[in-house]
């Protein structure tokens, strides 16, 4: 009976260290799910509001079945005003560096081979983006003891460079991410790209060999190998940062099988029905991984923070200069709000639970209308570790913490520039949100330089441009616009290798 007492204590014991919530003061585990070129309307979860701040339901979001996004919401804060660059390289070295664009140089989305800067684009503009030596978010947290992990999509730099590789900039562990902007293919059975044929094996997913020729989808395989990830640091007692940067949903727009009869009798055409199976797939990832979290034991300590990079990119059928973020004029790409503004969701994990990281970062319920940006997060996240920044990198972004919590933070500026001096769909534009005014500067590289301007508190879908029936509110945004760009050390396009500055209208 003597034995039989010990082994039950012993027993009882290993129960209760298994099951009971982790220590008061254990530093939390964060989770940045970031998803590739997702619209605004890309979920069934709202988030657009009209003029009294109510959210209002669009038909896409009637279109897409995502469960887990919605629980995330109801459970957590969204953004309504949320904004990343238009095009995904920037985004991504913002969000790492938590500087704008135009400081970091990184302007352009980033060919993994060559240098892109397009026919007029500044000539030392940042295309090696992040090196060994750059000041980053995972970098700051494995000095904090953090088991940092970047799962997929990457795109910091171009190969050949130590932005390729996402073990130079402070990951620990590397799936899935390199120079390459997006897959070659989605789907297992075509090595992800390396046999898909043409030009598509330079574009394959690298570190995922153990799923060639497999019937998987990439989505699905990138969710295994974070899950992986996050039991080992488990074990190993670590906490960690994982960076789940999924290719979904940016082209080639693959359909995922585990979803496509959903859609089947939809009346919008078949690429359209695929790209609704990678928000799908991206859903059922999301929901997977809080599910792990919950079953490692750590949802009384782990950090969610849902994002897009950019604009949506959605091949829905929809009238020019728009997409799946309607009735928000542009895409990605793009210099209006469609092509800036992205979702944002945060939570804790489980919100019952009164944990002193959750006092250090108190999220409400609801919606946040006050502007957000990507640039944010790193400041969010290194006020709530108190994590100190070298004095030399300056930081663009403002910490969270009072918007999280659903309250108004009146000490941040109420501004997000957007600086573009390359070609694309939109070319060669600076736009500068300043509160409930827009600005876009044309830069003089087709003929004269050209404005918009947009009050966006009563034309949020910018309708109506107001730089010639308003010129002293052009002038006082081109101001504010010139002193942005001053303070960051902007480059500029270049014709003839001449720097084209800002032209102050009349």
């Amino acid at each position: 009976m003597k034995g039989l007492s010990v082994f039950l204590l012993v027993s009882t014991v290993s129960i209760i260290s298994c099951t009971s919530s982790v220590k008061e003061n254990t530093p939390p585990n964060i989770i940045i799910f970031l998803v590739d070129d997702m619209g605004l309307m890309d979920t069934s979860v709202p988030v657009l509001t009209d003029s009294l701040g109510n959210v209002v339901e669009y038909p896409l979001n009637d279109y897409y079945k995502t469960p887990n996004m919605e629980k995330l919401a109801e459970q957590g804060i969204r953004f309504s005003n949320f904004y990343a660059h238009s095009v995904c390289s920037p985004s991504r070295i913002s969000l790492m560096s938590g500087q704008n664009s135009a400081r970091h140089r990184a302007t352009n989305w980033i060919h993994q081979a060559e240098n892109n800067r397009g026919e007029f684009g500044p000539s030392e503009w940042n295309w090696e983006g992040l090196n060994g030596h750059s000041i980053t978010l995972p970098r700051l947290l494995q000095e904090k003891e953090y088991r940092t992990i970047h799962i997929g999509k990457a795109h910091f730099g171009p190969e050949g460079y130590d932005g390729e590789d996402p073990t130079k900039l402070g990951f620990d562990i590397n799936i899935g991410g390199s120079g390459i902007g997006r897959p070659g293919s989605y789907y297992g059975t075509d090595a992800f790209g390396l046999t898909a044929g043409d030009s598509y094996p330079t574009l394959a997913v690298p570190d995922l060999e153990k799923y060639h020729g497999k019937d998987i989808f990439l989505t699905e395989a990138l969710t295994i190998e974070a899950k992986n990830a996050m039991t080992q640091a488990k074990r190993d007692d670590k906490p960690f940062f994982l960076n789940m940067s999924h290719y979904a949903v940016h082209s080639p727009f693959d359909s995922d099988p585990r979803f496509a009869q959903n859609y089947n009798d939809s009346e919008k055409d078949k690429k359209a029905q695929a790209y609704a199976t990678l928000i799908e797939g991206i859903d059922k990832s999301l929901g997977d991984i809080i599910s792990h979290v919950k079953k490692l034991g750590l949802d009384d300590n782990t950090l969610i923070l849902f994002m897009g990079d950019n604009g949506s990119d959605a091949p829905l059928p929809m009238e020019d200069n728009y997409g799946s973020s309607y009735p928000l004029k542009g895409k990605k790409a793009m210099h209006w709000e469609g092509g800036m503004r992205a979702p944002f969701i945060a939570t804790w994990v489980t919100s019952n639970s009164n944990s002193y990281w959750q006092t250090k970062l108190p999220i409400a319920q609801g919606v946040q209308h006050q502007i957000g940006t990507i640039i944010d997060i790193f400041p969010t996240i290194t006020d709530m570790l108190d994590i100190n920044i070298p004095e030399h990198h300056s930081i663009d972004g403002s910490a969270l913490q009072k918007q999280l919590n659903g309250l108004n933070n009146k000490d941040r500026e109420e501004t997000f520039l957007n600086h573009f001096p390359h070609g694309h769909r939109s070319s060669y534009f600076t736009s500068l949100v300043n509160s409930d005014w827009k600005i876009i500067y044309h830069y003089q590289v087709y003929g004269e330089p050209r404005y918009e301007l947009y009050n966006l508190k009563e034309d949020p879908f910018e309708t109506n441009n107001l730089s010639e029936a308003n010129p002293e509110q052009l002038k006082v945004m081109m101001q504010t616009l010139g002193d942005e760009l001053e303070d960051k050390k902007a480059l500029y396009p270049e014709v003839e290798k001449q720097s084209l500055e800002l032209i102050m209208p009349k």
